[in-house]
């Protein structure tokens, strides 16, 4: 994956947008763990989604093929860093998510960016997640109905939490104006001018 084509200024927001959603990834882990004792492991699935985000922000911002993946990457090296307990496994988790989300975007070939496609992308990171956690978490000792009840569930959260509260949260961003020089700042400014 090359960042030949990248502006020094897509580096540096998918960065540090990376950096911010890692702290809120960590954030979000107790308020998880609260849900899966309250609700079982699929309390875990009912906010899955917030564990995407970034990949789905990054991409409908900049616009560009790998800002899914490198977003959600650098988003698990950085959790890491600030002292998730999974260590470094979690990076392997955050590439298996970057390329669920990275998936939904190649379909359209990186032309696309509305809201459909957004909600794809979160609900392909759910499904790449979800088996990479059917072998590392054992979910094979639940029985099957549980099992396919996570799985929808989590592609549900995908779809809504990364999918259409990425989207709302990337275009209340830019209607602030600190996206003009971006792909999303500039397609909203196309519609304005409409």
């Amino acid at each position: 994956m090359s960042l030949k084509n990248w502006k020094l200024k897509e580096i540096v927001v998918m960065s540090v947008l990376s950096v911010v959603f890692a702290v809120v990834y960590l954030a979000f882990l107790p308020v998880g763990k609260l849900l899966a004792g309250l609700f079982g492991p699929i309390g875990y699935d009912l906010i899955f989604g917030i564990w995407f985000i970034v990949s789905i922000i990054a991409a409908y911002i900049i616009r560009k093929k790998g800002a899914a993946f490198l977003s959600e990457t650098i988003a698990a090296t950085v959790e890491m860093l600030l002292g998730n307990a999974m260590g470094p496994i979690l990076i392997l988790t955050g590439i298996i998510q970057g390329l669920g989300a990275e998936a939904a975007f190649s379909i359209t070939k990186y032309k696309t960016y509305n809201l459909p496609v957004l909600m794809l992308a979160g609900a392909g990171a759910a499904l790449f997640s979800f088996v990479w956690g059917y072998f590392r978490s054992g979910y094979a000792a639940f029985g099957t109905g549980y099992v396919i009840s996570m799985l929808v569930v989590r592609i549900i959260s995908g779809a809504l939490i990364s999918g259409l509260l990425g989207k709302t949260i990337s275009d209340a961003l830019a209607k602030t104006g600190v996206l003009t020089g971006f792909a999303l700042g500039k397609e909203q400014r196309r519609k304005k001018a409409a």
